[in-house]
């Protein structure tokens, strides 16, 4: 009956992971995602200022229109030239911060699968361990003498490979 403790899932252990998962979460959203949506909204609220600023000039000039026909050619003319480099620079600013905000989630992602793998590791190599340990006192009282650590290794380990190619 107790063996079975040692093989049983530790919920406390499951509920820390999940702990863990939802503090990994909410560091993610409070430094990555509201800060990628305030920029965001940042750079809407600058464009459409922009925008703003190009169309009242556009009215500014079409009331003008009467006695300055030349003038206003020009002025549309550049008016359209501005507008066109804001919003040049803006889908190129924007570009680039989406670029770097992918980056960084990434490489967030690519270490959280990295340390998970780690430690997944790490278990196997634990719990391997402790059923190697457990295994040779078993097979000491079951065969009633004592098994070199090395020939027991060898045999769990075989054992373990075996289990493995079942599942």
């Amino acid at each position: 009956m107790q063996n079975l403790d040692i093989i049983s899932i530790n919920i406390w252990q499951v509920v820390i992971s999940l702990a863990n998962l939802v503090i990994l979460f909410l560091i993610l959203k409070k430094f990555l995602f509201e800060p990628v949506k305030k920029i965001k909204a940042q750079r809407e609220n600058e464009i459409e200022t922009q925008y703003k600023k190009a169309e009242k000039a556009r009215k500014e000039a079409d009331d003008l229109k009467a006695g300055w026909e030349d003038k206003i050619t020009t002025a549309d003319q550049k008016a359209d030239e501005i507008i066109s480099e804001a919003v040049d620079r803006a889908n190129e600013r924007n570009e680039i911060m989406l670029y770097e905000s992918r980056e960084k989630a990434d490489q967030i992602i690519r270490k959280a699968k990295a340390d998970i793998e780690r430690d997944r590791r790490e278990a196997r190599e634990t719990i391997k361990k402790e059923i190697v340990d457990v295994s040779q006192v078993i097979s000491e009282q079951i065969i009633g003498r004592e098994i070199n650590m090395d020939d027991h290794r060898d045999l769990i380990d075989d054992a373990i490979d075996k289990l493995g190619e079942t599942k």
